[in-house]
C-alpha cells in the first residue's frame, strides 16, 4: 500500500508544481516523475532545516515543494 501512496502522492505533487511553475501538468508519468523527484529533494532540504512533517498532507507539502524548486532548477538551466 505504501508504494501506491507514494505514487499518488508523487502524481499529485507534480500536477501542482506543473500549475504553479508552468501553468499546465507533465501527463499521468511526468507529474509522478517529477513529484516523486520533487519528494526527495523536499525531503533533503527539510531535513537540512531541521523540519519534518507528518501524514498524507504534509508528506504533499514536501513533494509539493521540492517538485516546484526541481522545476525552478530546471527551467534556469534550460535558459543558461
Amino acid at each position: 500500500m505504501g508504494f501506491i501512496l507514494w505514487l499518488i502522492i508523487g502524481g499529485i505533487a507534480g500536477w501542482i508544481a506543473g500549475k504553479v511553475m508552468r501553468g499546465g501538468g507533465f501527463g499521468i508519468l511526468g507529474n509522478i516523475v517529477v513529484g516523486i523527484i520533487g519528494a526527495v529533494l523536499g525531503g533533503f532540504l527539510f531535513s537540512l532545516l531541521g523540519l519534518s512533517s507528518n501524514g498524507f498532507i504534509g508528506s504533499l507539502v514536501v513533494a509539493t515543494i521540492g517538485a516546484i524548486i526541481l522545476l525552478w532548477i530546471v527551467a534556469k538551466v534550460k535558459k543558461a
